[in-house]
């Protein structure tokens, strides 16, 4: 690709992100301009705007990376092996099992250098 057309794309994609910014920043103005309207009115345009802006925003060449990362995310999510219910209870009881037993040990730590410092200064507790 020669830099001449690199350049023309880069520059309507930033005219396509100005457009994007434009209508969202549109759409909040107006919603707040317009708060008299109905609500069920107001959130359809606010859909069919965010919609717009969404397409636009698609056809840019960030649009589209992001699109595409978005897919194969989706389709590694796909191949994750979840835990069963009984795992997940499991793994919850073994981690709060061990919650409580460290809590438990650093109550005793503490106990025990406060009564060591204390012993030391001469500060009783």
């Amino acid at each position: 690709m020669s830099e001449k057309t690199e350049n023309q794309s880069n520059a309507l994609d930033m005219f396509k992100w100005v457009v994007v910014f434009a209508l969202l920043a549109g759409l909040v103005t107006a919603n707040t301009m317009y708060g008299e309207i109905s609500v069920l009115y107001r959130a359809i345009a606010i859909v069919v705007v965010v919609g717009i802006a969404g397409f636009i925003a698609a056809t840019t060449e960030k649009g589209s990376t992001f699109l595409s990362f978005a897919k194969e995310s989706r389709t590694e999510v796909r191949k994750v092996v979840w835990p069963t219910r009984q795992e997940a209870n499991q793994t919850t009881l073994i981690v709060l099992a061990a919650t409580l037993i460290m809590a438990l040990i650093l109550w005793g730590l503490d106990g025990i250098i406060v009564r060591v410092v204390g012993f030391i200064t001469g500060i009783g507790a």
